[in-house]
């Protein structure tokens, strides 16, 4: 058999590899320019409970499902566990960021060992139940010192979405937001110490006066006053958000809104978590890519089947929810994304009938989509339209694309 070329030694053989591994790594990047991808990962961790309240279990399932995608789209990685004895000195030492879920630690040695990691510059995020105590005397460095808020005194009911005023625009996790933005739904807190006469804190975001009144329970309804949502402590990399907590139908424990509908809100948290890892911000979507539902036949929404970001997931038809599996951008390059992937026409078909999935994005005509004046969506690499097979409105009914018709299963309303 012939040979060509002096063979490998074992040196040139990993030099090759070497090379062929930083091509790899800058294949794809404009003009060699860098990219929050392409940058060395950050780590971050999240402990929570899962166990108490089921709109808190419900933000902990969506958190764990949301961070992970938004790791892989901007350079960190997520770990997530309901095993507090991991909160130690040693394994903290391998994560750049730690977030509180829905609790915080109760023994002597994770809070000492969670003090002495944000003392020493590490970073960290916590939500809603993260600060929420009746006796700040328990811990009073974390709460009354670090979180600055001590005693939870009340509490707004039921879930609602607020304008949220951006109080500071120097800190990076802010930096990029308007004035006023929009929060996703949550039942609010309000605190027994007064944070703006805390020299150490600075107030990020509060709820807007144009908000109230706050609630929907007449005798847990704000009607006036103050209420800080977002705030930092000047002596430590950390942040505090006081949404976390869904809105249910306690009845059939179901979800009812998504901690992660808000996109301004949501670039918070991507600019906040890379702010408190030391890796720099990122440029949040562009005015030109709407997020929001895609509706249509029977008013039900464009649903990606139980949230899953697996490739080949069925794309269907489900009651509106506002979760992160039914909001949708709208790329300009015809795209329509959610949770990190694009609508994808199976196996590229032209076929009727052939189904659509959520699939990675990957430029081909099959995740091409035109949105026509009559409403519907056009696949560009088929020429067919977006349909609801049967025609049905039932819940789960699969999304397929077929020969253009004109017909109420096949007219969408896209965010714009």
């Amino acid at each position: 058999m012939p040979r060509f070329g002096p063979p490998l030694t074992r040196r040139s053989f990993w030099a090759l590899l070497a090379l062929f591994a930083l091509l790899l790594g800058t294949a794809g990047v404009p003009g060699g320019s860098t990219s929050a991808r392409a940058a060395t990962p950050f780590h971050v961790i999240a402990f929570y409970d899962g166990t108490y309240d089921a709109a808190h279990i419900s933000f902990d399932h969506e958190a764990n499902q949301w961070f992970p995608q938004q790791g892989a789209l901007n350079g960190f990685t997520y770990t997530s566990t309901t095993d507090w004895t991991q909160l130690n000195t040693a394994n903290l030492k391998n994560y750049q960021v730690v977030l509180f879920l829905d609790d915080a630690p109760h023994t002597a040695a994770q809070q000492t060992a969670f003090q002495q990691y944000v003392q020493g510059g590490g970073g960290w995020l916590g939500f809603h139940v993260s600060a929420f105590t009746t006796d700040p005397g328990s811990w009073p460095w974390y709460y009354n010192t670090f979180l600055g808020s001590g005693a939870f005194e009340t509490n707004s009911w039921g879930p609602t979405s607020e304008p949220l005023k951006i109080e500071d625009h120097s800190n990076p996790a802010t930096a990029s937001l308007p004035a006023t933005i929009t929060s996703s739904v949550s039942e609010w807190y309000s605190w027994s110490n007064d944070l703006r006469k805390n020299p150490d804190i600075d107030i990020l975001a509060s709820i807007d006066p144009s908000g109230f009144p706050v609630g929907t329970d007449p005798n847990q309804t704000w009607y006036s006053g103050y209420y800080p949502v977002i705030w930092t402590n000047r002596n430590y990399r950390m942040l505090y958000a006081n949404f976390g907590h869904n809105a249910m139908d306690y009845a059939t424990n179901t979800t009812l809104s998504s901690t992660f509908a808000s996109a301004e809100q949501d670039s918070f948290l991507i600019n906040g978590l890379r702010w408190l890892a030391g890796a720099g911000t990122v440029t949040p979507p562009p005015p030109g890519s709407p997020t929001g539902p895609i509706t249509g036949y029977g008013g039900k929404c464009v649903d990606v089947n139980a949230a899953s970001s697996a490739n080949g997931t069925a794309v269907q038809l489900y009651d509106c929810n506002g979760t992160a599996a039914q909001s949708w951008t709208v790329g300009t390059d015809g795209t329509l994304k959610a949770l990190g992937k694009c609508m994808d026409v199976t196996g590229a078909s032209t076929a009727n009938g052939a189904q659509v999935q959520l699939y990675d994005c990957n430029g081909t005509a099959a995740q091409s989509w035109s949105h026509q004046s009559n409403g519907e969506l056009v696949n560009t690499g088929s020429g067919k339209c977006l349909d609801a097979t049967g025609p049905s409105s039932a819940n789960l009914t699969r999304l397929q694309i077929w020969t253009c018709a004109d017909s109420a299963n096949q007219q969408w309303n896209i965010p714009s």
